[in-house]
């Protein structure tokens, strides 16, 4: 009896945290001054819009809230991932959507402006990187680089791994094992990063989440403050934690990876839990 009483407890804890429309120093969405949301999980799965995520972004739009789409994926421009996210039945347009590459090429230009860099990736990531003057190079570059692709060549992960073990200074893009596809998983840019680190002892620096750094790039672009800004998402282990120390808001959704019981077992936790952005909606309808 008292098992099934410490459940019962347990699951109602769980639906207050889902609902409860209260969280530290805010009582309400509308009060959040900026936000940053990440996309596939929160705004959309497998190709489809999540509820309330259409109803959720014209709201912003329409009080003139600012707002990014984030993603970790660096394959796509902004503009591609505009028109892929129109396809799915949302609708972003192309300034409001901020990506592990261009966050990677504003740390890098940051680091070191008009540079160069040997890249394993796609056109979301060389464009991002010709964007800020970044010239693509294999002879004696600054930067090993690496990000989504769905072509790996051998011949370019060998020279990869020549160019980080003489020393050049290993960058990827986010540190992701594996991204979504309607078959199942597929390998991702911290898969083949693990494969060149395992060739060569080095380690890369991430940019992407759960680094902080991206999530305090995509304020910048925001000209947004960490106490007036939310980040929403579906991973406890990238989106949450990386909101939580770049000292923002924090909004899990249930819509994605990560279920509420889940999120229990985390040594950190998020401001609030919502089924989905529908929740939030609702509440800057209020």
């Amino acid at each position: 009896m008292a098992e099934v009483e410490s459940f019962e407890e347990k699951r109602h804890c769980m639906a207050v945290a889902k609902n409860s429309p209260t969280w530290p120093h805010v009582t309400s969405a509308s009060e959040i001054g900026s936000w940053l949301i990440d996309m596939d999980g929160v705004l959309v799965r497998e190709d489809h819009p999540i509820e309330g995520a259409n109803r959720f972004l014209e709201l912003l739009r329409s009080a003139n809230t600012p707002f990014l789409v984030l993603t970790n994926n660096s394959m796509f421009t902004r503009r591609d991932l505009s028109a892929r996210l129109k396809w799915s039945g949302i609708e972003v347009p192309e300034d409001h959507i901020w990506t592990s590459a261009l966050a990677t090429a504003v740390f890098l230009d940051a680091q070191r402006p008009k540079g160069s860099a040997f890249v394993i990736g796609e056109v979301g990531l060389t464009t991002a990187l010709h964007e800020v003057g970044y010239t693509l190079s294999e002879n004696d570059p600054d930067y090993v680089v690496i990000g989504e692709t769905r072509s790996y060549s051998f011949d370019r992960i060998t020279k990869a791994v020549r160019l980080v073990g003489a020393g050049t200074r290993f960058i990827a893009t986010n540190p992701d094992p594996t991204g979504p596809s309607v078959n199942g998983p597929l390998p991702a840019t911290g898969a083949v990063a693990a494969l060149i680190s395992k060739a060569t002892g080095k380690v890369p620096y991430f940019v992407g989440k759960p680094n902080p750094l991206m999530i305090r790039s995509a304020m910048r672009e925001l000209n947004a403050h960490s106490e007036s800004t939310a980040m929403v998402g579906d991973r406890m282990d990238t989106d949450i934690v990386a909101g939580l120390e770049a000292g923002l808001h924090t909004v899990l959704v249930l819509s994605g990876v990560s279920d509420a019981e889940a999120a229990h077992h985390y040594p950190y936790k998020p401001s609030r839990v919502v089924s989905s952005v529908e929740v939030l909606a609702n509440e800057l309808e209020q």
